[in-house]
C-alpha cells in the first residue's frame, strides 16, 4: 500500500531514536499518521514544524498499519508567524484543533481547502483573526456540531437575533429568550458573516463557539480535554484588547 499527496504538518513526537511519528491533514485522505525515520534528527527537525506543507509518500505493508512517510517541504509557515505572537498562537491552535477534532482516514476537503486559506493568511492579512472565528465554526459544522443562525428556535422569526441556545447550538431572539436570557450565549453579528466591528465583538463571538468546542466537541472525545492552544489563543486577543482599552 502507497500512495503520494501533499498535507499540511499538523503535529510531531518523538519515537525511538531519532524517528517521529508526525500526523498530516491531507485533501483527499483526511488525517494520517506515519513514522518519519530521523524525523527528530537535528538535520531534519527545523523542517518539520506545524503548519509545514509537505509533499509526503506513505508506504505500509495493509492499508490499516501505521506506515511510514517520506516528507519533503514544499512551504514553511513558521517564518511568517515568528514575529508575530498572535499569529503563531492562531498556527498552534489550528493545527492542534484539526488534530483533536478530525477522525483518522477520513476526508473533509472543504474544511481542508479553508484551513489552508487560513493558514496561509496568518502573519501576512489583518483579515486572520475574522477568518480563524470563521473557521472554528467550519470545524463545529464539519464535525457535526454546527450553529443553526438562520431563524429563532422560539419563535420562527428571522430578525432580532441575538442570542445562541448552549444546548442546541440554534439561534434565539430577544422576543424568545424570555426570562431565559441570562443562561444563553451571546449572537454577535460576526458569527452571521458580517466582519466584526472591533476586537470586544470578535471575541464575544469565540466565547460562543468555544462554549460549543469544549462542551459538544470535546465532550464527545470522553477524557481528552480540548488542546490548550485555542485558550492560549483567546487569552492573548483578550490581554491585547483590555491593554487598548486601557
Amino acid at each position: 500500500m502507497d500512495w503520494q499527496e501533499d498535507g499540511t504538518l499538523l503535529t510531531i513526537r518523538p519515537h525511538g531514536e531519532g524517528a517521529a511519528i508526525v500526523q498530516l491533514l491531507t485533501r483527499a485522505r483526511g488525517l494520517q499518521s506515519g513514522l518519519v525515520r530521523g524525523g527528530s534528527s537535528r538535520k531534519l527537525a527545523p523542517l518539520f514544524q506545524p503548519g509545514a506543507r509537505m509533499q509526503a509518500t506513505w508506504r505500509a505493508r495493509l492499508e490499516e498499519h501505521l506506515g511510514t512517510f517520506t516528507l519533503d517541504p514544499v512551504k514553511s509557515r513558521m517564518a511568517d508567524v515568528m514575529q508575530d505572537g498572535d499569529a503563531l498562537a492562531a498556527l498552534s491552535a489550528i493545527t492542534s484543533i484539526l488534530a483533536f477534532a478530525l477522525p483518522e482516514r477520513q476526508p473533509f476537503p472543504a474544511l481542508h481547502d479553508g484551513s489552508e486559506l487560513l493558514l496561509d493568511m496568518l502573519g501576512t492579512s489583518e483579515l486572520w483573526p475574522f477568518a480563524y472565528l470563521r473557521w472554528e465554526q467550519a470545524v463545529l459544522e464539519h464535525t457535526g456540531y454546527g450553529l443553526d443562525l438562520s431563524q429563532c428556535a422560539v419563535t420562527g422569526q428571522t430578525e432580532h437575533l441575538i442570542y445562541v441556545s448552549p444546548r442546541t447550538g440554534r439561534a434565539v431572539s430577544a422576543e424568545g429568550a424570555g426570562a431565559w436570557a441570562d443562561r444563553l450565549l451571546p449572537l454577535p453579528p460576526c458569527l452571521t458573516g458580517q466582519p466584526p466591528a472591533d476586537r470586544a465583538e470578535l471575541l464575544e463571538a469565540l466565547r460562543t463557539t468555544g462554549h460549543f468546542l469544549h462542551h459538544h466537541l470535546a465532550a464527545a472525545q470522553g477524557s481528552k480535554p480540548l488542546p490548550a492552544a485555542r485558550d492560549r489563543l483567546v487569552a492573548r486577543l483578550s490581554r491585547e484588547t483590555r491593554a487598548t482599552n486601557e
